[in-house]
């Protein structure tokens, strides 16, 4: 490379970095209501751009073919993501007789037809088959990996996929309507369940073959379609200070976990990452410590010491977050 196209180089790296676009020490979950049609991953890359936060992920994917509840975590409520993955989902879903594909939804192939159509009995009478602690073979098109590789690339390839069937719970499931040709169901569920997996056995066992036709998740642990926000609004939104509004707490995705109010010592000890006398908790307990109302760390107890085992940094972006909000007005956004 040439002194000239060296120095040009460095300038285009100047002026990279001098149009950089800042990001914001924002922290917090957004119950989003994910449209039809984009991934998961697509729609965190929206929110990437409209709220510009330090980090941010989610709690749960849905398929594009799926709508609903999609909890966004962002700044240092990402360190919370792993307690919500446990939590029980709720969901609203059909499935179409008559035939069976690749992907268990309508996006697949078709690979199994049937003119059986069961009437409202005969599903009644297996349903008890698919509630409690049952055994379910993931999906070929899911995410789960074989030997390193994601099932639905192995499956897009033309390759064989060979799931293992494996424990989940089913914690509730309800019929809500029948047609002749499809299904409705409303379903709760734990972690690791296939929805697409559950209406493709309920078919099987009746000897019929069927598919998702529609999937709403309209539930996960505390974030329901009460809370939530669609995209379309959140792209409309100008300010960032009404942007922050549609946050909600970090502390929300760890409604079961017990409180504990920190001394302004105990709080210091914790954010350097050193323990803190918890004498009167039981071991094997976990508490969300907080100072002032702001958390600042997950705390383990064992034989009267209290261990950090996430900190939260939150203490001065709290102040950021209210300065903004001060400084700037809410517009309702059009439409």
């Amino acid at each position: 490379m040439t002194r000239k196209s060296q120095t040009q180089v460095q300038r285009q790296k100047q002026i990279r970095m001098k149009t950089k676009i800042p990001k914001h020490p924002i922290s917090g979950w957004l119950a989003l209501d994910k449209p039809l049609g984009i991934t998961s991953s697509q729609a965190v890359g929206v929110l990437r751009r409209v709220f510009r936060p330090q980090k941010i992920g989610h709690g749960g994917t849905l398929d594009p073919l799926a709508t609903g509840i999609l909890p966004i975590a962002m700044g240092e409520a990402t360190k919370t993501v792993p307690y919500l993955m446990d939590a029980t989902k709720d969901y609203d879903f059909s499935i179409r007789w008559g035939a069976e594909t690749d992907t268990d939804d309508t996006e697949g192939k078709v690979t199994v037809t049937s003119d059986y159509r069961p009437d409202v009995q005969d599903i009644n009478n297996v349903l008890d088959q698919f509630r409690g602690r049952i055994m379910q073979v993931p999906p070929k098109y899911s995410a789960i990996k074989l030997e390193g590789q994601r099932a639905y690339d192995l499956a897009r390839q033309n390759k064989e996929v060979e799931l293992a069937s494996r424990p989940i719970d089913i914690h509730a499931l309800e019929m809500l309507s029948h047609d002749g040709n499809e299904t409705r169901f409303l379903a709760t569920t734990g972690k690791g369940a296939y929805i697409r997996s559950l209406g493709r056995d309920i078919a099987r066992t009746l000897g019929g073959a069927a598919h998702i036709s529609t999937l709403r998740r309209s539930r996960v642990g505390p974030f329901d379609e009460k809370k939530a926000i669609s995209l379309d609004f959140l792209e409309g939104i100008t300010h960032s200070a009404a942007l922050i509004k549609t946050l909600l707490p970090l502390e929300s995705a760890l409604d079961d976990i017990p409180g504990l109010i920190l001394s302004d010592d105990e709080a210091e000890r914790l954010q350097r990452g050193q323990q803190i006398d918890v004498i009167s908790m039981p071991d094997n307990q976990t508490r969300l410590g907080t100072y002032q109302g702001v958390p600042v760390a997950l705390i383990r107890c064992e034989q009267g010491k209290g261990q950090p085992i996430r900190v939260f940094n939150l203490m001065n972006e709290a102040t950021i977050q209210t300065k903004e909000m001060d400084d700037v007005d809410y517009k309702e956004p059009k439409g």
